[in-house]
């Protein structure tokens, strides 16, 4: 299923969003960047993409490591999963950590994030008393694997 989703460049070097192959679920983010930056083994450096977009009611764009960049230079976003909500309108940007002990760099244009569009449940949360009793019951971390 494909939906629209307006974008605006906020600067005139930005990428557009793209997907690798037609079946590819997250869409890559691309560095916008004047020139090659170099992130020191556990520093966290913020990318600009500028791009903002109007993701609509009902969606949410979740902004994940693209593998190859974790796999082959250890940068990841230090946050894991972003969260860019429907009403949110500024710039789309990426908190990069590199988990690497050697320094990496990064050009203009490299694709630093994937952002994958998926729908959402709006809960309505109700206190009560009780709760349905279950197998499981209270068993926290690691409880299913015993």
């Amino acid at each position: 299923m494909n939906i629209p989703i307006k974008i605006k460049k906020l600067c005139d070097k930005a990428i557009i969003p793209t997907y690798g192959t037609p079946m590819s679920a997250g869409a890559d983010i691309y560095a916008l960047l004047d020139e090659e930056i170099t992130i020191n083994p556990g520093e966290a450096v913020m990318i600009h993409s500028g791009i903002s977009m109007a993701i609509p009611e009902g969606y949410v764009g979740l902004i994940f490591a693209r593998s190859s960049l974790a796999k082959n230079k250890g940068l990841a976003p230090s946050n894991k999963v972003g969260v860019i909500d429907s009403d949110y309108r500024g710039e789309i940007m990426t908190h990069l950590l590199n988990h690497s002990s050697t320094p990496q760099t990064l050009a203009p244009g490299d694709r630093v994030a994937q952002m994958v569009i998926v729908p959402y449940i709006f809960g309505e949360f109700e206190e009560a008393e009780s709760l349905d009793e279950t197998a499981r019951g209270q068993g926290g971390y690691g409880s299913t694997g015993r």
